[in-house]
This record gives structure tokens, C-alpha cells and sequence, in this order.
């Protein structure tokens, strides 16, 4: 009888080998690296004082001795807050909002497969309501300085002799600056250097942000002018149907850049140093030639109207010039758009040193002229700007109705559910930066004219010494009551809805937590900050309706001032007594909130400049406006994710390289999340395997997913999840930010891990003796999912290998770089 095999031994469980790496990218608002790591006592590892890694000082060395991280990696905490919440300074940023504002609806267009031509149409039409914003604030400084100031007030006695400091430009003084052209020249210097201010700002962050350098690496051979294929372009397969050679985790591979792979993960999707340039240069000729027109037209239609000493020829050839060069900025602005499948070092020298210097020399030109002696000339009423400011509101309604036609015919070739409005979130935006616009500039006009008047009531014609600002921005005020009534139903929708499923949500509340007894306060306070959380979904239409009714009652202001050429007030005379007080009203409660929120406006960034907590709050609004490139308006607040998102994929990178049996978490909290996975998509493609990706609190599909469809909707999520090795996502229902990913994958990949228990006890309990707070959006990592989750993807991710494979490994043999 042969003798028995002796069963096989059971093989030693795997063993980890190589250090595990945490990198933590903290979310809006800001963090020190002595809160994300948990100890006071920190070394700086990599970056500056802007932005940099940090480690715990015991933690400086942990490549080193691996052993004592093999139950849990080294913590390192990537902190930018400095790149958004710095100097005082950058509180002047508030200024830039609607710039802001239109920039983020570049980004907002659907996705669009094969319709090269439709892309290229929306990005111009973007950066033409774009143009129209500097334009408009440029022309509203000329409406303050040249109209109000020099042309109504300087030539009104009554006025002048109120402002001392205007004496040496009044025309009872007979001086050489008391003619009217020469006090417009003098004027036009007050817009010139706002123009050039702005200039400056971009100039200098441009040097700080979008001229640094990303990692290193192949570049795509194509060039795409226009950022026609950003998204999943024309070339791009469609991700709903990834077919047999879509990449799979266990490659480790993304479709290269250049060949349909996602637009943040192109080579100079962070590098948008040319297009910048371009722009700057376009829109400070722009703000130039908007000057040397206001300053020029008004010299010009005087000598076409008198015989004086100053040949009429010389006026219609300046006017010419002006009108060459805002045709060679239109071009500019239309001709070109990002170059994201290569990264373009290149920069048109002649065009960013000519166009603006030959704007300004039209200027000084336009100055000269108007300085010409002409001692007849008077000033009288107010300058001719109210054409300008109608063609404005004009032109930016027609180019926000056919970027919504554009839009929505990008949507219905390519549907998805979950795009906010159907498409149109980028015209409704644009439509806001518009208003925004609107709202700043008249603010600033109307004040102005109400603190020169005295007691009087500009364009009123009872006891005004000063005829006022133009007759529209009157009326756009006297729109704003109105707007503001509207805006009630709607909010008042939501409180009755957010009620009535506050209550519905009162026993899945109890249930969830359930054999713990119920207390009644304790389960409408829970169930009321779901419900308010839930609001977050309900935003999208609140906009769609505050958007359109602007657009409405925009276009009944342009009419209503077109068609009776008087300020409200006056245009409803003899028209009744009801309707007479009720235009009173309107035009009073208009006038009255329009300048109290631009002093709003101002004082709020006067305390930031001062208080470094309110500058904390303001960094915030900017951690979610500034993410994207400034793709169509250069003066817009700089990108803080074109140095960040570098920053993040270069230290992941140079760590794998440098420390081969190395196990890698990118953990992202909030906005957090957003950066570490525009990083990933950055990674070459011999890293990616190598990183997991670990999000909390998450915007990703939420927000970003709904409102920038093209660059986070379906497609780019279910390709970012099949190029990184693993992907957990937790997610609150409590939580108003973050939300589920939603990997629309069969079957479910897992990817999300929600919702959370949040509290995490109903009442007292042994373990958790005191009552536990609700964390909503906050403080993920004390939740004990978290732990799991990080562990579970150092798990899955490796390098693992048996201890005899670890042998013959320390003999000679190479190790894996990835499990």
C-alpha cells in the first residue's frame, strides 16, 4: 500500500512589500497641513509657500523603514489654499465676478460626438459675450468719468460749484481745460487706467499660473485650434458603447491623448499660456478702442455739425482706425480657440505687443484730437451713450439666445439625463454674467449721479442739476423689484417642498436607526438637514427661471427705454395714478437696491482686505469658480487647478518612480476630490495602475457631472474608473455638496459606498455615550467607513507578493510595480 501524500501545505498568506502613501488633497475653503495630518508638528516635503506637500516630521523618513507602515501608509496632505485665499489683494478679485461668471459657461456646454463645427461656434460665441463684458465695463467707466463727471457736471455751474475739486475743468472758469473736449481727454485717463489695471492683474497672474510648466511628457501629435474635440470630441468613441478595446483596469491604460481620450487628460488641457495671452491682448485693445470711441465720437459729431477750426476729415479718420481695430479684435477673439491635445509654448509676440500698443496709440490719438481748441463747443445734456449701452444689452441677448440654440442642439444629439436644463446651463450662466454686468455697472453710474445731484433726482427734471446716467440703466434698475417678486414663488416652491419631504423622511429616519427608541426632535432634525440637502438638486431650475426672467424683463427694458427715451418715472406720466406711483416705486426701489449692492459689493472686499477670516469665505467662492483655464475671458480670477492639478500628478508620479513596491491613495475631500481626479486623468499611463483614487464629500457627478457634462458626465467618470486601479466614493445624504458617482457600468462596480450613517448614533450609546453630531459635508475620516475603504483599496491595490516570491525578488529579480 503506496503511503499517503501528505496533503500540501497551505501557502503563506501574501505579504506586502514597499511603503503605502496617502496623499490628501483637503476641499473649499482651505485647511492647514497641521489639521489634515493631525499634528502640530509637520516638515514641508515638496512646493513653496503657495502650495506644497507635507508630512508629519516622524513620518519624514517612511520610504525607509517600511515595516512600520504596513498596517497603515504615511500620511502626506497636499495644501493649496494659497493659490485661492492669500494677500489682501486678492480680495479685488470680487471685481472680476462676472468675468468669472461667463468663463464658467465655456465649460458648461453638453458633450458633444462629431459636431467639430457646433463646438467651435459655442466657444466663440462664449468668448464674444465675453468680449461684450469688458466692453461694457469699460464703457461704464467712460459713462462715470467722461459723461457724469467732465462732460454734465464740469459744464453745470450749479453742480460745479459744489465739487471745488472740479473748479480748474468748469466752463465758468474759462481756463484752457474748461472746453469740453479737452476735460474728455482728461476723463478718458480714469478708464484708460482701469483698462490698463486690468491688463496688469492678468499679465501677472498669467506669469504665476498658467505659465507654469505640467509634468513632463509626449505630447499628442494633433493640434486642435479650436478645442473642438475638449470633451469626447468628434474624434472621441462614444462612451456608452466602449466596444472590445476600451481600457480595463488590469492594463492600466487610458486612450491615449490625441485619440478620444478625456479632455482633462490631455497634455495642455492645464497649459493655456497662448490662449490667455491672445485674449489679454484682444480684450485690452478692446477696452482701449472702447475709450478713444467715447472720447473721439463726441469731438468727431461736433465738427460734423459746426464750421469750426478742426477739419472734419481728421475725426472720420480717427473714427475709422477705431473701427479697424475692434474689427482685427473681433477676429482675434473668434479666430482661435484652446490648444489642449499638445502643449503650446508658443506665443503670438507680434500680436500681444502690437494690438494693444496700437489700441493705445489710437487713444493718445483720440485724446489729441478731441483737445483740438474749438471755443464754441458747449456741453450740454449728456453725451450719446445711450446707444451704446442699448447696443450692448442688444447684442449680448442675441448672442445668449443663439449659444442656446447651439447648446441644445449639442444636447439632442447627444442626450444625457442628468445634464442640467437640458443643455442649457452655459447660455443660462451667460445670461447671469450678463446681469451681473448689468448690475455692477448701473450700480456704479447711478450712485455716482445721485452723490453729484445733490438733492435732486437724476433724469427726474425736478431740481437736477445733472441729467443723469443713460435712460437704460434707469430702467434695467426699475426691473429688479419685479425680478425679485418673482423669484419669491419659486423660492417659496421649495420651502413647502423641502417641508413636506422633511416630513415623509420622519420614519426612514427612524427606521434606518431602528430598535434605538424614537425621539421626535431628534428625527425631524435629521430628516429636515436631508431634505435641505437635497436642495442642492433643485438649483438648476432656480437658476433656468432667475436666467429667463432676466432675458424677459431685460428686453422689456431695452424696449420700454427705447420707445419713450425717459426714465421710468417720467415715461409713465399722464398714464394714471396707480400706474405713476407704481413706476415711481419701481424706479426708487431699483435705484435704492442696485447701489446698495454694489456698496455691499465693495465693502464686503474692503473687509476682506483687512480680515483674513471674510477672505477665507471669498477664497471659497473662488476654490469653485476658478477650477476651470481661462478659456474665454482673460481678467477672469486666475485657474488655481493649472498649478495644482501639475502639482498633485507630479508628486504621484515622481513617488511611484522613486519608490518601486510603493502603494498609492490620492484621498480628495469636496473640491478636493475634483483636483485628485483631474490629477489622475494626468498620469502616464505606466502610473495610473499604480494609484487608487479615494473621494468623499464629492462634487464629482453631483455638481461637476450635471452642470460640465462634456468633461465629467458619463463617459469621462466610467473612463476615469477604468483607467485607475480602484475607486471608493462615500457619500452622505446629509451632505449638500457631495453625492454618489454613479458609474453608469453593469454590472455596479462599487465604486460608491453610501449613503453613510450620519449620525452615526441616533442617541446615547455605550460605545458612543454622548449624542453624536450631524457631519453633513464635514470630517469624513472620523466615520469608521473611511478606515475600511482606504484599507480596502490598499488592498486591491498591492504590490503583493508571497514571501519565497519576496526571496528570489531580494536575490535579484525586479519587483512588480503594481498588483
Amino acid at each position: 500500500m503506496a503511503p499517503a501524500t501528505p496533503p500540501p501545505s497551505a501557502p503563506e498568506p501574501p505579504q506586502h512589500t514597499g511603503t503605502s502613501l496617502e496623499l490628501l488633497v483637503h476641499g473649499v475653503g482651505g485647511a492647514t497641513p497641521q489639521e489634515m495630518l493631525g499634528d502640530p508638528r509637520i516638515v514641508r516635503v515638496t512646493g513653496d509657500e503657495v502650495a506644497a506637500v507635507y508630512r508629519r516630521t516622524e513620518d519624514a523618513d517612511g520610504e525607509q523603514r517600511p515595516e512600520r507602515y504596513r498596517d497603515e501608509p504615511v500620511a502626506e496632505a497636499y495644501c493649496w489654499s494659497g493659490l485661492t485665499s492669500g494677500n489682501g489683494s486678492r480680495a479685488l478679485w470680487l471685481l472680476l465676478l462676472p468675468f468669472m461668471v461667463v468663463n464658467l459657461a465655456h465649460w458648461m456646454r453638453p458633450t458633444a460626438t462629431g459636431r467639430s463645427r457646433a463646438v467651435r461656434l459655442y466657444g466663440v460665441l462664449v468668448r464674444l459675450v465675453a468680449l461684450s463684458l469688458t466692453v461694457l465695463l469699460t464703457a461704464a467707466a467712460c459713462e462715470v468719468a467722461l459723461d457724469l463727471l467732465a462732460w454734465q457736471c464740469a459744464g453745470a455751474d450749479a453742480c460745479a460749484e459744489r465739487r471745488s475739486w472740479l473748479g480748474f475743468l468748469a466752463e465758468r472758469q474759462g481756463g484752457w481745460w474748461s472746453q469740453p473736449g479737452r476735460r474728455l481727454a482728461l476723463a478718458a485717463v480714469v478708464p484708460a487706467a482701469l483698462v490698463g489695471l486690468l491688463w496688469y492683474l492678468s499679465n501677472r497672474t498669467w506669469s504665476a499660473y498658467e505659465s507654469q510648466r505640467p509634468l513632463d511628457g509626449q505630447d499628442a501629435d494633433a493640434d486642435d485650434a479650436f478645442g473642438a474635440a475638449a470633451g469626447h470630441g468628434p474624434n472621441a468613441p462614444d462612451p456608452d458603447a466602449p466596444g472590445p478595446n476600451a481600457p480595463r483596469p488590469d492594463t492600466g491604460g487610458a486612450s491615449e491623448a490625441g485619440s478620444g481620450s478625456p479632455a482633462l487628460g490631455r497634455p495642455g488641457f492645464w497649459y493655456g499660456r497662448r490662449l490667455v495671452a491672445r485674449l489679454r491682448a484682444a480684450h485690452t485693445a478692446a477696452g482701449f478702442l472702447t475709450v478713444a470711441a467715447a472720447v473721439a465720437g463726441a469731438a468727431a459729431r461736433y465738427d460734423r455739425g459746426a464750421e469750426g477750426p478742426v477739419p472734419r476729415f481728421i475725426g472720420a479718420a480717427v473714427e475709422g482706425g477705431i473701427l479697424v481695430g475692434a474689427l482685427v479684435v473681433v477676429g482675434v477673439v473668434c479666430r482661435r480657440g484652446r490648444s489642449e491635445q499638445t502643449r503650446d509654448t508658443r506665443l503670438d509676440g507680434a500680436l500681444i505687443s502690437w494690438l494693444p500698443g496700437s489700441a493705445l496709440a489710437l487713444l493718445a490719438l483720440a485724446m489729441l484730437y478731441a483737445s483740438w481748441s474749438r471755443p464754441d463747443w458747449q456741453s450740454s445734456g449728456t453725451l450719446p451713450g445711450e446707444a451704446t449701452f442699448r447696443l450692448l444689452a442688444v447684442g449680448q441677448g442675441i448672442l445668449v439666445i443663439a449659444l442656446a440654440v447651439v447648446a441644445r442642439g449639442l444636447y439632442r444629439r447627444t442626450p444625457e439625463p442628468r445634464t442640467v436644463l437640458h443643455g442649457l446651463g452655459g447660455p443660462v450662466v451667460a445670461m447671469l454674467a450678463c446681469a451681473l454686468g448689468g448690475v455692477m455697472t448701473g450700480g456704479v453710474a447711478q450712485r455716482v449721479a445721485d452723490w453729484l445731484d445733490g438733492p435732486g433726482t437724476p433724469g427726474m427734471g425736478r431740481g437736477a442739476d445733472i441729467a443723469g446716467p443713460p435712460v437704460l440703466l434707469s430702467w434695467q434698475a426699475s426691473v429688479i423689484p419685479l425680478l425679485l417678486i418673482l423669484l419669491l414663488l419659486p423660492v417659496l416652491a421649495l420651502v413647502v417642498r423641502t417641508a413636506r419631504t422633511a416630513r415623509r423622511l420622519g420614519p426612514v429616519v427612524e427606521a434606518e436607526y431602528a430598535p434605538e427608541p424614537p425621539e421626535a426632535s431628534r428625527t425631524r432634525r435629521i430628516a429636515r438637514i436631508r431634505a435641505t440637502a437635497a436642495l442642492t438638486d433643485s438649483a438648476p431650475w432656480i437658476v433656468g427661471v432667475v436666467s429667463a426672467a432676466t432675458l424677459l424683463l431685460g428686453a422689456g427694458a431695452i424696449a420700454g427705454s427705447w420707445y419713450s427715451d425717459r426714465v421710468p418715472g417720467r415715461a409713465a406720466d399722464g398714464s394714471g395714478p396707480l400706474l405713476e406711483s407704481l413706476a415711481d416705486a419701481a424706479q426708487s426701489t431699483g435705484s435704492w437696491l442696485i447701489g446698495f449692492g454694489f456698496i455691499l459689493f465693495v465693502a464686503g472686499g474692503r473687509r476682506a482686505y483687512k480680515d483674513a477670516s471674510a477672505r477665507r469665505t471669498i477664497g471659497i467662492l473662488w476654490d469653485v469658480g476658478t477650477f476651470w483655464p481661462r478659456a474665454a475671458h482673460p481678467f477672469a480670477p486666475p485657474c488655481y487647478a493649472e498649478r495644482a492639478v501639475p502639482d498633485l500628478a507630479s508628486r504621484m508620479s515622481a513617488w511611484t518612480s522613486t519608490t518601486p513596491r510603493g502603494r498609492l491613495v490620492i484621498s480628495g475631500h469636496s473640491q478636493g476630490s475634483v483636483l485628485a481626479a483631474s490629477a489622475v486623468w494626468q498620469l502616464p499611463d505606466a502610473t495610473r495602475p499604480r494609484v487608487a483614487l479615494l473621494t468623499y464629500g464629492s462634487p464629482l457627478e453631483r455638481l461637476y457631472g450635471r452642470w460640465f457634462p462634456a468633461y465629467f458626465g458619463p463617459g469621462p467618470l466610467l473612463g476615469l474608473h477604468r483607467s485607475v486601479h480602484c475607486w471608493r466614493n462615500l457619500w452622505r445624504a446629509t451632505d449638500p455638496i457631495g453625492g454618489p458617482v454613479r458609474i453608469a457600468e453593469d454590472p455596479d462596480p462599487g465604486v460608491d459606498r453610501g449613503p453613510l450613517k450620519d449620525p452615526l448614533a441616533y442617541g446615547r450609546t455605550p460605545r458612543l455615550p454622548l449624542p453624536e453630531p450631524i457631519l453633513g459635508h464635514s470630517d469624513y475620516q472620523a466615520d469608521p467607513a473611511f478606515a475600511d475603504a482606504r484599507a480596502d483599496l490598499l488592498e486591491e491595490l498591492g504590490p503583493r507578493v508571497p514571501r519565497q516570491a519576496e526571496t528570489r525578488t531580494q536575490k535579484g529579480t525586479s519587483g512588480r510595480s503594481s498588483g
